[in-house]
């Protein structure tokens, strides 16, 4: 079943071209692994209302994106750009940077390509054919690629500008403005004749076959015309910018694909990859360093959260570890001076929420990038910052004082307390009280010990301790890894479970919270093999997407209950990975080839969603989900094809 991968061909830039002008169906023959991989989405989308979109081309950390048009809404440019901040979610222009030749016609063919870190738009006309490519340089830049086999000129405009933008010239620079200082500049050769005028610009170029357009997003006006001297550069020197976007890809192509897996399987890893990449934020305003936010697609998702960033860090260790690192800055950027790691930040450092935190697996994703880059220097800046986030657990989340541990809030809210979770509305909070804690008055926990908190705690500790010997530290915090798998085990029902603190009953019903104590590998070989019943039973947890986030069979269950039934792929792969765990490697196998050839559209151009329905594999809630995607990273990685 599994085979080994094509021998990959070098052919010169011309026929380069020429290939990609061709049918996205086609695979291109390129040393550019890209090209192998056309069509990984599908966003085409023509603007008609301010803000809607159901996905974006962007890359390199920029906080702008662009469409290709829908066919029926032919734009003969890429539609866009569209600001991505939370405050700012807009389309700056329908399309601000539209390509025509003299006397086109009508055109024969129009086609459109995504593939990873390149965006392609084709029409063909009866005397040739204008082909684009659009290619991220950095955050702040762009450059546009145009390819003319016509016998004429080009000519370039924009099409629907924001109403607010003012435009104007400076040099061969069109200078756009929108009242909140966001600013486009889209820089022509010295070559083509440039007029802004009545809120639009044309420019006029003599014929070439092959030209450049530099476009360009800032911050503020300021910004743009200290930055103005970077699209000039780009524009004198093309062929290395897009040599740099090249071997960029290239290295996350290398970095992410295995050499033993099916073509389709390794599409949904690039797909996965591209995801991340795509999520990719620069620091900005509140956000003091790089991130991964959670989906672009949506607006309430554009910020940094804890537990989510500790997700995509572990997935983009492997291809992008300095991003990864600069993700943990990120949120350790707000650490509270007693330890805590806030539940979310964001541009606007006012929207933060720091009523609660989020579950600890942060020392996981630290050593996923520890053992990509065997970067020392980066275990000792984080050491001291993780201890005491790890520390400020058992201080001020453990209520009875007796090393188990409970999930809560700063404000004494449930509401909180429930987001700390991660799994807001789950069934085994359905009957929570909160509780104070003796000494403080920012410190409250929910009235039961969480078996899934514990065991990240446990597993959190682990990871200290390499680091501790690693570095040369003492290790000074508390350690109760050896009594949470017999604290919370119900040997009676034979699975894991929440405990009340009052009189340590077990809470609730199965659920996936004991997909943990697999993952973090504390369960007992003994207690593995006795949930095993439950856990391939395909009424309950062995479903047509494996592992829901409650028994499938439970009367609580909710297809679309967000955690109360439908499938998280970060606790599938908790359940699978838990399995190879304990030797199980077939079984986790056989689940693996669920996920990936059930989930709808995963193989085709569908963006990978937040969650699926666990009966049908229908995606849910929202599109370009990072940690969704982090976790197919994980289960390809992990796959072993037996």
């Amino acid at each position: 079943m599994l085979r080994n991968k094509h021998n990959i061909f070098t052919i010169t830039a011309m026929v380069l071209v020429a290939v990609i002008s061709q049918s996205c169906s086609k695979a291109s023959a390129s040393s550019e692994r890209r090209y192998d991989f056309p069509n990984i989405f599908d966003i085409s989308y023509t603007p008609d209302t301010l803000h809607r979109h159901y996905g974006l081309f962007t890359d390199a950390g920029s906080w702008i994106g662009f469409t290709p048009p829908e066919k029926e809404k032919w734009i003969n440019g890429f539609c866009g750009p569209y600001s991505i901040d939370m405050n700012r979610r807009e389309w700056l222009a329908k399309c601000a940077v539209t390509v025509s030749g003299m006397d086109l016609g009508i055109s024969l063919k129009d086609s459109v390509c995504y593939y990873p870190g390149e965006l392609v738009i084709s029409s063909e006309y009866k005397n040739g054919a204008i082909t684009q490519r659009l290619n991220f340089i950095d955050a702040n830049t762009m450059l546009l690629t145009i390819d003319n086999s016509l016998p004429g000129g080009l000519a370039f405009t924009g099409d629907g500008w924001a109403a607010e933008m003012k435009l104007s010239q400076t040099g061969n620079s069109v200078i756009s403005v929108h009242p909140t200082g966001e600013t486009v500049v889209i820089t022509f050769p010295q070559n083509v004749k440039l007029n802004v005028d009545n809120g639009n610009y044309q420019a006029n170029a003599p014929h070439q076959n092959r030209s450049y357009v530099s476009v360009a997003f800032f911050c503020s006006p300021e910004e743009a015309y200290a930055g103005l001297n970077k699209s000039v550069d780009v524009l004198e020197n093309p062929l290395s910018a897009l040599e740099s976007n090249k071997l960029r890809w290239e290295g996350y192509l290398t970095s992410t694909l295995r050499d033993d897996m099916p073509a389709e399987y390794d599409r949904i890893a690039v797909k996965a990859m591209t995801t991340l990449a795509s999520n990719h934020r620069a620091a900005r305003g509140g956000l003091l360093h790089d991130g991964i936010i959670p989906s672009h697609a949506v607006g309430y998702f554009v910020g940094l959260w804890a537990w989510d960033s500790w997700r995509f860090c572990a997935g983009a260790a492997s291809f992008d570890p300095e991003l990864a690192k600069n993700n943990i800055r990120a949120m350790f950027d707000y650490q509270q001076p007693d330890g805590m790691i806030i539940d979310c930040i964001y541009t606007d450092p006012a929207e933060n929420n720091a009523r609660d935190s989020k579950p600890p697996l942060v020392c996981w994703a630290v050593d996923k990038i520890y053992e990509a880059t065997g970067d020392k220097e980066f275990l000792a800046e984080m050491y001291p910052q993780l201890m005491s986030y790890y520390k400020w657990w058992y201080a001020k989340r453990d209520h009875d004082r007796n090393g188990m541990c409970e999930y809560g809030s700063t404000d004494g809210t449930l509401e909180a307390a429930a987001w700390e979770s991660g799994m807001d509305n789950a069934i085994r909070f359905d009957d929570v009280e909160m509780l104070a804690n003796d000494g403080y008055d920012d410190a409250w926990s929910m009235n039961q010990e969480s078996v899934d908190l514990n065991a990240y705690l446990a597993h959190e500790c682990g990871f200290l301790k390499k680091f501790a010997g690693i570095l040369g530290e003492k290790f000074d915090a508390p350690d109760y890894g050896d009594k949470i798998a017999d604290y919370f085990f119900d040997s009676r029902r034979n699975f894991f479970f929440d405990r009340k603190i009052k009189d340590s009953t077990f809470v609730g019903d199965p659920g996936c919270e004991a997909y943990t104590m697999l993952w973090t590998g504390i369960a007992t070989p003994e207690q593995v093999a006795k949930m095993m019943p439950l856990l391939t039973d395909t009424a309950k947890f062995s479903t047509y997407i494996p592992f829901p986030t409650v028994a499938a069979d439970n009367p609580k269950y909710n297809p679309r209950g967000y955690w109360r039934g439908p499938i998280w792929l970060d606790q599938t792969y908790f359940a699978i990975s838990g399995l190879r765990n304990y030797g199980y490697d077939d079984l986790a196998d056989a689940y693996t080839r669920q996920v990936f050839d059930r989930l709808e559209g995963l193989k085709e151009g569908l963006p990978i969603h937040e969650n699926y329905d666990t009966h049908t594999g229908k995606p849910l809630k929202a599109p370009h989900f990072s940690w969704s995607a982090s976790h197919l990273i994980m289960l390809y990685k992990e796959y072993t094809g037996k």
